[in-house]
């Protein structure tokens, strides 16, 4: 048996009463995620489901995360996490492609009403047959008529919970991942994928009993996930959760929770490096406790590094992966020499080279595409075997980006996939945006891109071609794409045109578009 639940049932056994997890005021032991857990593995065999079955969860960095993902798991299902910022018609794509057969969604708030666009996505998928509302309160009635609530399940089950038995190379997770074919697709996370990388992450940030993580990744997210929530109950760590990165609220956790370690993406370091009222909180005191800074999702800038680490006085340490690697695939060790810009070096069991298009190892220095092998790389694309093939050619796994290896061994992140943009550490494609707006009334062609910006490093630009007749506003077109898109997807810059400029094939040229 390898059940990914066992990082949290391990610690329960060790430290019962120790602090797993912080939100606000509310302090929770890892007897108490547990139990929890326990309660929503009954309630989800009493529904129905069994092992194998897909179940998704919408959720914000709250106490109920664990509890839930936990709970899918204890019970053989697999956990499908989804971004909280989805609306009606991506749920209702997630919940059909994954064949999901539960949804968790958390409520949400009058600014960001998740379950209403949950509840909406959920009745339009037939093969879903339950769903459960998570309420902030746990007592209180549903706010939406005909949504059972999470509290209402758990309350009649038991807090103790026989965790079914389920193989190493059985799926655990699916992280649905963007692709350059447009739709997104489900990477197939196996047990051993996320509980190795949890082990080699412990001894990559030389995890000590007493840390403490402030937790600002997303939890829906491979990074925040695997690295800081399976890592950190693998350590017996305390998680402090913020529901959403805010430097203030950041800022006040770090010096009340006594922080030792914090994950994020560069924008996140660059808003606590240029937050204006810092110095109201005792940075001294900070500094002496926090140990260690990590940072992933894209590169981050030498001058934010330089500044952080005048700051807090602590070493900032740049890896690299994918949701299809469990994501750590390389990372730049402490015992080792600092170079700025480098991810390091690939992690323990796995193999990276940067080869040319057959394949042949490019001398060193030169540009290539990583390729990567070893016990991260996923099993595959859900139901996608003609796209798993692709990804998997000559046994290694190709994941579109390009880099450099220098004569150490130091590994150098040149390029993402050439039209991915990464905006505020989401990777975003231009084609499933571009499909998107082709659905308005008023657009007959679009091309996306990324242009330069100081805080997200990356803004969404579109550019559409109007539909005869029409006479499209881009601030309408601006605000239908919010009500159509999640919030890091959408276009905050849209710019209309009569046409675009093409190849004599009809390609689109978008080298063209960036240098306007």
């Amino acid at each position: 048996m390898l059940n990914l639940a066992t990082l949290l049932e391990t610690s329960v056994q060790e430290l019962p009463q120790k602090t797993a997890v912080v939100f606000g005021d509310t302090r929770l032991s890892y007897a108490q995620i547990n139990g929890a857990a326990n309660q929503i593995a009954n309630g989800l065999k009493a529904a129905g489901i069994e092992k194998g079955d897909k179940v998704a969860l919408s959720c914000p960095n709250l106490p109920y995360f664990p509890m839930v993902y936990y709970g899918i798991l204890k019970a053989g299902a697999t956990v499908v996490p989804l971004n909280v910022l989805l609306k009606r018609r991506e749920i209702a794509y997630h919940l059909k492609d994954s064949d999901a057969k539960a949804y968790f969604c958390f409520e949400g708030t009058p600014q960001l009403p998740m379950g209403q666009e949950a509840w909406a996505g959920f009745n339009e998928v037939e093969g879903c047959e339950n769903f459960w509302l998570i309420t902030g309160n746990p007592a209180a009635p549903s706010p939406i008529e005909g949504a059972k609530t999470l509290g209402q399940m758990m309350a009649t089950q038991s807090p103790v919970f026989d965790t079914v038995q389920t193989d190493a190379l059985d799926t655990a997770v699916i992280l649905y991942t963007s692709g350059t074919t447009g739709q997104p697709k489900g990477a197939e996370l196996s047990h051993s994928n996320i509980i190795m990388n949890a082990f080699v992450v412990r001894e990559l940030f030389k995890q000590q009993p007493n840390d403490v993580q402030l937790v600002t990744l997303p939890l829906f997210h491979s990074f925040g996930q695997t690295v800081q929530l399976n890592a950190g109950f693998l350590g017996g760590h305390t998680l402090v959760f913020l529901a959403r990165f805010d430097p203030e609220a950041a800022f006040k956790a770090l010096q009340d929770e006594n922080v030792t370690v914090f994950c994020g993406v560069p924008t996140m370091y660059w808003a606590l490096l240029n937050y204006p009222d810092a110095e109201k909180f005792d940075l001294k005191k900070i500094s002496k406790t926090l140990r260690l800074g990590v940072s992933g999702g894209a590169s981050l800038p030498v001058e934010v590094i330089k500044g952080v680490e005048e700051r807090f006085s602590i070493p900032i340490l740049e890896g690299y992966g994918l949701s299809e690697t469990s994501p750590v695939a390389s990372f730049l060790r402490m015992d080792m020499e600092r170079k700025p810009g480098s991810i390091g070096v690939p992690i323990w069991g796995i193999e990276m080279r940067v080869v040319d298009e057959n394949d042949n190892d490019v001398p060193t220095g030169e540009s290539g595409e990583i390729i990567i092998r070893g016990h991260n790389v996923m099993k595959g694309y859900y139901k996608r075997p003609e796209e798993s093939a692709k990804a998997f050619k000559n046994g290694w796994f190709h994941t579109g980006d390009v880099a450099r290896k220098d004569e150490d061994g130091y590994y150098y992140i040149v390029d993402r996939i050439k039209d991915m943009i990464i905006r505020g550490g989401y990777n975003v494609y231009p084609r499933e945006i571009e499909e998107t707006l082709m659905a308005h009334p008023e657009v007959s062609l679009a091309a996306v891109i990324g242009v330069p910006h100081d805080e997200y490093g990356q803004e969404i630009k579109a550019f559409v071609v109007p539909k005869e007749g029409t006479n499209p506003d881009p601030a309408a077109l601006v605000a239908w794409s919010k009500e159509n898109m999640a919030a890091y997807k959408y276009p905050r810059i849209i710019e209309v045109r009569d046409t675009l400029p093409m190849t004599a094939t009809g390609k689109i040229l978008k080298t063209e578009l960036r240098q306007n």
